[in-house]
C-alpha cells in the first residue's frame, strides 16, 4: 500500500469516528432535551396542583393567636363555618425584636 493509500485510509477513518462523536452528541442532546422538557413539565404540574386548591395570603395574628381567612379567599376555595382546613405558618415579620422564652 502506498503512503497515499494509507493516508486517505487514515482520514477516512478519523472523518467516520468524527461523524460516530457528533451523531453521540446529538442523541445525548436530544435525550437530554427530552429529560429537562419531562422535568418543566412534572415542575409546572405540581405547581399547577399545588395552586389549584390553595390560597396564599397574608393576615396579622390577632389576640389569642387567632387568624382570619380572608373573604375572597373562602369564596374561591368554597371554605364554610366549621370546615377543617390545613394551616401552613410562615412568619415575614416580627412586631417585636425578641421572642418571648
Amino acid at each position: 500500500m502506498s503512503d497515499s493509500a494509507g493516508a486517505d485510509e487514515a482520514a477516512g477513518a478519523f472523518k467516520k469516528a468524527i461523524e460516530k462523536g457528533a451523531e453521540a452528541q446529538r442523541d445525548f442532546i436530544k435525550s437530554y432535551s427530552a429529560v429537562q422538557q419531562d422535568a418543566i413539565h412534572n415542575f409546572f404540574s405540581t405547581l399547577q396542583g399545588l395552586t389549584y386548591y390553595n390560597a396564599m395570603f397574608k393576615t396579622t395574628v390577632q389576640s389569642g393567636g387567632r387568624i382570619s381567612i380572608p373573604e375572597a379567599e373562602r369564596q374561591a376555595l368554597n371554605i364554610g363555618d366549621g370546615d377543617l382546613v390545613q394551616v401552613i405558618v410562615i412568619p415575614i415579620h416580627r412586631k417585636k425584636d425578641t421572642v418571648p422564652e
